[in-house]
């Protein structure tokens, strides 16, 4: 019904587009979902004859199922029964962000959940989420932990995890509050800008930042009542990727707040470091003081840690250093990776994304079916472009996502 709502008041109203054009809301623009051979704004179901484990996706805030497609048929292919939700307030138009609640989207999740539970067959069950998807995967967990009725969780995969935002997202719904009362619609948005991407909102509800807040303190606020009581102990194993610079999440809060509260050796967090070659930090903004102090503070029993970093500062090859839960001394895997040229960073948006996607890719395999944005490199003058300049130079694709499926489908037991 959302859809053919979507049809009858937006694409019908807007007519077709013309040569060109990249507005995602007029049928035959370069971003008009219906480019592609399948609308993956809509959640999917991929379903395996005898799966050998059944997974539910959650996608981010302002995403849509299709940032997780590439993980959905490749563990589809390893024999997994796969559905990728879209989480309500998604994949239409950015008004469904302005009145959604956190709470929305954590009872489609509990309705996915039952229906994969329920679609036959005793394999494990396992939830991947992305960004704020991991935020509704880790709460999904924490609220049915006591539950023994609940569909069992066997393990998380968190890419990119929300589980802290900045303190400002806390003032955010004031501001909509006070647009509301003096009849300024404009108030509603932290920004309302060109929709060119086929499956990601450009403009931003100053609401999701505000259930994105409310959310993280849910999930903080039940891992201090479980931890007070032990129960936490009962957590299924994480699998959690992140890269120590994300300019969306507070990445040390992902230790502070979560890993460092889990009870189990089971639980492994992946960093990816910065490009040591590239040698920028003299003119970065961001220090890893806060990262280096959390790990420092880590309990070393809970979780093991694997850090992908240069080899050595005149080389852009990639190893894997691995320090074990509860033993001494690091292990080293070298790695058949290494930096592409002019990288100095992964990001936040980039991890679920494999070099040769069509849409956001570095080096697509096939040629998009509409706009291609890996690799878009713009250049004039400061200040002309309605779309920021910092959006066009964020990395978009993750050229080590060999490495991150490598080892998700190890901890699903699909390798």
């Amino acid at each position: 019904r959302l859809f053919a709502q979507l049809d009858e008041l937006v694409y019908a109203e807007t007519g077709p587009a013309d040569t060109g054009e990249l507005n995602r809301y007029r049928r035959g623009a370069l971003a008009d979902p219906g480019r592609w051979p399948q609308n993956w704004n809509r959640s999917f179901l991929m379903t395996a004859a005898q799966p050998r484990a059944k997974v539910l996706l959650l996608h981010g805030l302002s995403d849509a199922p299709y940032s997780l497609r590439a993980m959905a048929q490749q563990l589809h292919g390893a024999g997994a029964t796969v559905l990728g939700l879209r989480v309500p307030g998604h994949g239409t138009a950015p008004s469904g962000l302005v009145h959604v609640t956190w709470q929305d989207m954590a009872a489609a999740v509990q309705l996915a959940v039952e229906h994969l539970a329920n679609s036959g067959g005793e394999s494990p069950l396992y939830i991947v989420g992305y960004s704020n998807g991991a935020a509704l995967a880790v709460h999904h967990v924490l609220a049915n932990l006591d539950d023994t009725t609940a569909p069992r969780i066997a393990g998380l995969v968190l890419l990119s995890p929300e589980i802290g935002v900045t303190p400002a997202a806390a003032f955010a719904v004031w501001q909509a509050r006070l647009g509301r009362l003096l009849g300024m619609d404009k108030l509603a948005w932290n920004a309302i800008l060109p929709e060119y991407e086929p499956f990601k909102y450009g403009s931003f509800a100053v609401n999701a930042g505000d259930l994105s807040h409310r959310i993280t303190n849910e999930v903080q606020r039940e891992l201090t009542g479980l931890q007070s009581d032990g129960s936490l102990a009962d957590m299924p194993p994480i699998l959690a990727f992140s890269s120590v610079i994300d300019a969306t999440v507070d990445a040390p809060a992902l230790v502070n707040n979560l890993f460092n509260r889990l009870q189990s050796p089971d639980n492994e967090l992946v960093l990816f470091d910065i490009n040591r070659q590239a040698q920028i930090e003299e003119i970065l903004r961001w220090k890893p003081d806060a990262m280096i102090e959390a790990l420092r503070q880590a309990p070393r029993d809970v979780f093991s840690l694997s850090l992908v970093t240069n080899e050595n500062e005149l080389s852009t090859g990639l190893v894997e250093r691995h320090w074990e839960a509860g033993q001494e001394g690091v292990a080293l895997r070298p790695l058949s990776l290494s930096w592409p040229p002019g990288v100095y960073s992964l990001s936040h948006v980039a991890l679920p994304f494999p070099p040769e996607d069509s849409l956001y890719g570095g080096y697509p395999a096939e040629p998009s079916p509409g706009i291609q944005l890996g690799n878009i490199a713009l250049r004039g003058e400061r200040g002309a472009l309605a779309i920021g300049e910092a959006t066009l130079v964020r990395l978009r694709w993750n050229p080590f996502y060999s490495y991150l499926e490598e080892k998700t489908l190890a901890f699903l037991g699909l390798d």
